[in-house]
This record gives C-alpha cells, structure tokens and sequence, in this order.
C-alpha cells in the first residue's frame, strides 16, 4: 500500500476481509483489520493503521 505498510485480503463466506499489517524484524504486527464494505480502502481505516504504525515505531 505505502512504505512500511502493507495488505491482506482474505476471502470469506459472501464477504472479504482485510488486514493492514507492517514488519518490525522477524515479526508480522497487525495493525488493523476490517470487513470490506467498498472498492477502496475506507479513509478512517486507513488513518487508524497509520497511526498504530506511527505508535509502534515511536515505542521502539
């Protein structure tokens, strides 16, 4: 999606998932994950994924 953020789309029964994720090391964190509801990305999904990945790094 963006440096240091990236994307899962799972399909599920009649619906499709999705989860925002990032690396730090050997570590897979997941920063947010929502039912798909429109084409895009909903902006107030994507603001929250950002901001837990500003969160993170600032931690470490």
């Amino acid at each position: 999606m963006e440096p240091g953020l990236w994307e899962v789309r799972v399909s599920l029964d009649k619906r499709i998932a999705r989860l925002l994720f990032t690396v730090e090391g050997n570590a897979l964190v997941l920063l947010h994950g929502f039912i798909k509801k429109s084409r895009a990305t909903p902006a107030d999904d994507l603001a929250l994924a950002r901001q837990r990945l500003r969160q993170l790094r600032s931690e470490t």
